[in-house]
């Protein structure tokens, strides 16, 4: 599944670059710090009687192996699967019912949690690995249950955790980390009626944002697919970011976009210049460092096909600028990219409203609307080096 790579791949970049800052050679330091597993505490405050199911889903560091853990932190590899898929072991935990709490162990994983609510998900396992829900198939088992998932990777350098909406926005959560002195991190809270803004606002959203909105046949909302699942179902017109990225090709064909992608390296630039369909970068010695096609509405929204983003230290750091640009629509009222001025995002009548909407109604501002959102540090992350509990808290939807 493309957009589960994308959104594990955000994660997955942000902390390949904590650690490459952190140790200069992108490893983890040689003398642990943290133990074989943390607590996690999830905490149901939804107001909802449903039963939660958890689910600890992800890739064991040490071997590479993927599999899940169980409450107390023990890793299970999945069987070898099949084509077709075959049903995979039941990896559900009991989660708190609303106004309790379930305490369970974290393992050394790069991988997510989910939770459900009142069914279990379905998982299945085929010759390539875990097959994930992928709820813009409307024929996906998965795609009537109420469920969302955070992402985290905990290893030696620490807990990565995050609150995503790269792939939908659905069941509200918010997630923390607590540090050695008692005190915690934390991010993904929605304001005060925030969820049904979300929602109401994409309703009311001209240009078709109101088909990612997906219900239950009764009904009942159950989550907004992201934009690029959108374009990819069908639910969203394919040519949304169509006029928008027209008018940056012509803008850029008599004048340059200047790049500089790496914060604490001022002084690395690419300059960006139009011919015909293809946008060439130079570096400062006027060499061509990478070119890129003219992207449609699906490259933007995904951050990939002609905005791949490799995991290199040229067309990838300048893809994920590109791909922010686009996502906020600051490509036309700034020459030099990132613009990191959150003030500057969305004002053009062409953008990712899907983003737009739920970056306004997060107590922080930060969200993972898109796979790039960490762009500027604008992403719904939250780090600590010597995590004593990683926490989950299952929010209201009122």
């Amino acid at each position: 599944m493309p957009a589960a790579r994308r959104s594990l791949g955000a994660l997955t970049a942000t902390l390949a670059l904590a650690l490459g800052l952190t140790t200069g050679i992108g490893q983890p330091p040689a003398e642990a710090a943290v133990p074989a597993t943390i607590p996690l505490t999830i905490k149901n405050d939804s107001g909802r009687a449903d039963q939660i199911y958890v689910y600890n889903l992800g890739t064991e560091l040490s071997t590479g192996r993927q599999g899940w853990a169980d409450a107390n932190g023990t890793f299970h590899p999945w069987p070898a699967g099949g084509n077709p898929p075959t049903p995979a072991p039941d990896a559900s935990i009991a989660g708190p019912r609303n106004g309790q709490s379930v305490t369970i162990r974290m393992p050394k994983f790069s991988g997510r949690v989910y939770f459900s609510y009142g069914q279990k998900l379905v998982f299945k396992v085929t010759t390539g690995g875990l097959v994930q829900p992928a709820v813009q198939n409307p024929s996906d088992p998965n795609r009537n249950i109420l469920f969302n998932w955070t992402e985290y990777t905990l290893n030696d350098a620490g807990l990565w955790i995050n609150s995503t909406q790269v792939d939908m926005f659905s069941a509200p959560y918010s997630v923390g980390v607590k540090a050695p002195g008692g005190s915690v991190k934390s991010t993904g809270k929605l304001k005060q009626g925030g969820y049904n803004a979300v929602l109401n606002n994409l309703r009311n959203q001209s240009g078709g944002w109101s088909g990612l909105i997906q219900t239950r046949p009764d009904g009942t909302v159950l989550r907004a697919l992201s934009p690029g699942h959108g374009v990819g179902s069908g639910a969203l017109p394919s040519g949304t970011m169509n006029d928008y990225i027209d008018r940056v090709w012509s803008r850029y064909s008599g004048s340059v976009l200047t790049v500089t992608p790496f914060a604490h390296e001022p002084n690395t630039k690419y300059y960006g210049r139009v011919s015909g369909n293809v946008m060439n970068f130079t570096n400062g010695a006027g060499a061509v460092v990478t070119s890129f096609q003219k992207p449609d509405s699906d490259s933007v929204f995904g951050c990939y096909k002609h905005l791949d983003a490799p995991n290199d230290q040229v067309r990838g750091p300048i893809s994920r600028t590109l791909c922010a640009g686009f996502n906020r629509s600051t490509l036309l009222t700034s020459a030099n990219q990132p613009d990191n001025n959150a003030a500057n995002f969305y004002k053009d009548s062409v953008t990712n409203h899907y983003s737009r909407l739920i970056h306004a109604q997060m107590v922080d501002g930060k969200a993972y609307g898109f796979a790039f959102d960490d762009v500027g540090a604008h992403e719904s992350l939250v780090h600590d080096g010597d995590p004593q509990e990683a926490l989950i808290t299952l929010d209201g939807f009122s």
